[in-house]
């Protein structure tokens, strides 16, 4: 009996850890062929900078959000949730679920927004390479792969504290936006099955 059930389990991580390595890979290509492709077609280096650090950015926030789930406790949520106040119900979800949310955030977001990162950066180095002689190139290049990584990790490291001593409200702020994303898409959903029904 206790076989079967560790059996079981075994077979849904692994299940699991597949679906979200097939998942990245098919993210992590569409994502970064269409930041190159914008980057390719942006003129002005400084929002091909912008669009760098906001890739960075979500990358980092992903990364709170993921230590968040594992820190937060579920009972706060409760009260909250009895109140039917927006976003307990998707903060209890996520702290129940804070292994798969974790995977999700950190590992999939977040390697993901650092794959793309390195790309966009290197996208940005050889569009500056006009504008340096072939010798310094690697310089740049160089350079601009310590700056990514300086600000990732950097970013990631101090969002780690906050992610630890404020995690329920993390959690109940990333609750409240799923919730009323939610909200929005079933509206826009009912909305349009209105507009097919009228015609």
């Amino acid at each position: 009996m206790g076989n079967n059930k560790s059996n079981a389990k075994r077979g849904s991580t692994l299940k699991h850890a597949f679906l979200v390595a097939l998942g990245t890979f098919f993210f992590a290509i569409i994502i970064t062929a269409n930041s190159q492709a914008l980057i390719s077609n942006v003129k002005s280096m400084t929002i091909s900078f912008v669009l760098l650090l906001f890739i960075i950015l979500v990358g980092i926030v992903f990364d709170i959000v993921g230590i968040a789930a594992t820190a937060a406790q579920e009972a706060p949520f409760h009260a909250r949730a009895s109140r039917r106040l927006l976003g307990a119900k998707k903060s209890i979800w996520m702290v129940r679920n804070a292994d798969k949310v974790a995977s999700i955030c950190n590992d999939v977001v977040g390697d993901i927004c650092g794959t793309v990162s390195g790309a966009v950066g290197a996208s940005i180095v050889f569009s500056l390479a006009k504008y340096f002689d072939q010798s310094y190139f690697w310089i740049v290049g160089t350079t601009m792969t310590g700056l990514v990584a300086a600000i990732t990790v950097g970013g990631k490291a101090a969002g780690k504290s906050a992610a630890i001593y404020k995690a329920d409200k993390i959690i109940l702020w990333a609750g409240y936006l799923l919730e009323w994303v939610g909200q929005v898409f079933r509206k826009k959903q009912c909305t349009a099955k209105k507009n097919r029904k009228g015609k």
